[in-house]
């Protein structure tokens, strides 16, 4: 079965849930029911509540209406007659659509027995196309209509739908494990990080563990960027309103940024992103060719806005810490600097043994010049093409989007997949052609003219937040050993080993490495059950053998066996580990 043969019978999945639905509530009003990577949704205002228990009741009904072999038939219907059917019907989110469709455009219904519903399609001819054992429902959510948190929630099914039983099931296996690793699990499991609405939505607090996932991710960039020739800045958390005008960021992207604060009768905003701060810094004095490519990095606090019902744990916050860096080159130097920039990204990759990377070349949409993007038509054209080179040149898998691109220029988003074959989209490196333009960034070349250069701008790895959401469910929070939070674990037998265990993890720290010691009244067992939970790399018993020997009795992570090495190997052996950043304990 072919990909948009699968895609049909999602899409019909979606309209067979909704007459499902109706036969539950008949009152219930419509939203949108589309299509998504492995399945459909669909949005409903309910007369009465729906909880996940109904679900098996609502695949029932479907299975039955699948069953009848239905039919599914196209008709277009001029305006006028569009909205006097849903009107008929009392849907007025259906009329709202309609209403908002422009005037050319076609208008069609797909009817099923007795369900018609507004659709473009396409969907299957008949039900009896469609497997009764390859999809479920999985799960509901809350939806505001067209994501305007000022209109009403909806309730919106999710289910899922393959070629058959058997995908099926491999997807649901898939899902389950995802549960399991889901990083707002995880995090409050583990004390990483936890929200407070005294604080407000989207502002994460990185408890003490957590903040040792950040610390050492900006160490990790810090290291390798001073490798690659980044200088470090470090530029204020809120900038008069001015700076945000040239940049272009207050007329294309107002709605994401904070309201301004009346400050001695100027307007002041919160920084939502690091680059026109960069630029004044290239700005602050004339530069020379020879210091090109002048890499700009900064770890500087951000703050968006989101809307509340797009808020994702750490995934989508309104608080953020960017990997960020503003590369200033030569026309000579853009291809070259845009492949080390990728390699970066490629490095960090396999680090994390993430081993399954896609790009996407996103591009701009020529019908909104002036409106979305910048209007400099010829510069899109040349620099989209700079960077599809780029890619081709390097042999990486890439796609390209439209209408993705930032407003100032085009990208390449990096989009990578966890170890369950979940997808993120984390890293992006940006081509920035206008904003040099608008702050007059000049460089004299080798014949003393003065001539603008081009900016790339690129955060590797990404927002630290998201980041670290998708490291915690990569690794099911199992993090090699220089990443995790607490590295060693010291547990006594009794109390007379007390004063050895507090010593030894003196020692410990002399090496920088992580330690706790437990000298609870607890079990053994009870301690070691303990730190398996809390997935502590190193567990160390410490009874009267070790006392009165050099030799460490060592429990590893996941395995059931207590090993004995001498406290010098372990010593260097773990130092070593953590110096190498090595993905295996």
């Amino acid at each position: 079965m072919n990909n948009s043969k699968l895609d049909h019978i999602r899409h019909s999945l979606s309209h067979i849930l909704a007459m499902a639905v109706l036969k539950k509530f008949p009152d219930a009003k419509l939203g949108i029911g589309p299509t998504i990577d492995n399945g459909f949704y669909y949005d409903f205002l309910l007369p009465d509540k729906l909880s996940e228990e109904d679900l098996p009741e609502l695949e029932k009904s479907m299975r039955q209406i699948i069953g009848q072999k239905i039919d599914f038939k196209k008709s277009v219907l001029s305006r006028a007659e569009a909205l006097k059917k849903v009107s008929a019907n009392k849907q007025n989110f259906k009329e709202e659509l309609i209403n908002d469709l422009p005037e050319n455009e076609e208008i069609s219904f797909y009817e099923s027995d007795d369900f018609t519903d507004l659709c473009a399609g396409p969907h299957v001819e008949n039900s009896s196309e469609i497997n009764t054992e390859s999809f479920k429902l999985t799960h509901l959510a809350g939806a505001y209509w067209r994501g305007d948190d000022t209109r009403d929630m909806l309730t919106r099914i999710y289910g899922v739908a393959f070629n058959n039983k058997n995908e099926l099931a491999e997807h649901l296996k898939m899902l389950e494990e995802a549960k399991l690793r889901d990083h707002r699990k995880l995090g409050k499991e583990l004390d990483l990080f936890t929200f407070s609405d005294m604080i407000g939505g989207g502002l994460p607090v990185w408890l003490p563990h957590g903040t040792v996932l950040r610390d050492e991710l900006e160490k990790l960039a810090k290291e390798t960027e001073f490798q690659c020739g980044y200088e470090r800045v470090s530029t204020p958390v809120i900038s008069k309103e001015a700076l945000f005008l040239k940049s272009g960021h207050l007329p294309h992207y107002k709605e994401s940024m904070y309201a301004p604060m009346d400050i001695d009768g100027e307007d002041y905003y919160i920084k939502p992103m690091n680059c026109p701060f960069h630029h004044v810094v290239f700005q602050s004095k004339m530069r020379s060719y020879r210091e090109l490519p002048l890499r700009l990095a900064e770890y500087g606090l951000c703050h968006r806005y989101e809307k509340s019902g797009e808020l994702q744990g750490l995934m989508r916050v309104r608080s953020m810490c960017m990997n960020d860096a503003h590369i200033y080159v030569r026309p000579d130097q853009v291809k070259e600097e845009i492949k080390q920039v990728i390699q970066m990204h490629q490095y960090y990759y396999n680090l994390f043994g993430i081993d399954k990377v896609s790009f996407r070349l996103s591009k701009h949409d020529p019908a909104d010049l002036g409106g979305k993007y910048v209007n400099m038509p010829q510069e899109w054209a040349d620099n989209e093409q700079i960077l599809r080179e780029v890619l081709t040149e390097m042999k990486v898998d890439f796609f390209e989007a439209e209408n993705e691109a930032s407003f100032y220029g085009p990208k390449i988003d990096v989009q990578i997949f966890s170890a369950i074959g979940k997808e993120y989209t984390i890293g992006t490196v940006q081509l920035d052609f206008a904003q040099p333009q608008k702050f007059e960034l000049k460089y004299t070349d080798e014949t003393g003219k003065e001539v603008m250069p081009y900016c790339i701008h690129r955060a590797p790895l990404s927002v630290h937040e998201r980041f670290i959401a998708f490291l915690i469910e990569h690794f099911g929070a199992n993090f090699p050993l220089w990443l995790s939070p607490v590295q060693v674990r010291i547990n006594s037998v009794a109390d007379k080993h007390s004063e050895f265990c507090q010593n030894l993890g003196q020692e410990l720290k002399k090496h920088f490495i992580r330690v706790q010691v437990d000298l609870s009244a607890e079990t053994v067992g009870n301690k070691i059950r303990k730190s398996a939970k809390e997935k502590i790399p190193y567990t160390l018993v410490i009874g009267d053998k070790e006392m009165a020997s050099d030799k460490l009795a060592v429990r590893v992570r996941g395995q059931e066996k207590l090993w004995e090495v001498s406290k010098d190997d372990f010593i260097r052996n773990i130092s070593e580990n953590i110096k190498q950043r090595k993905l295996e304990l």
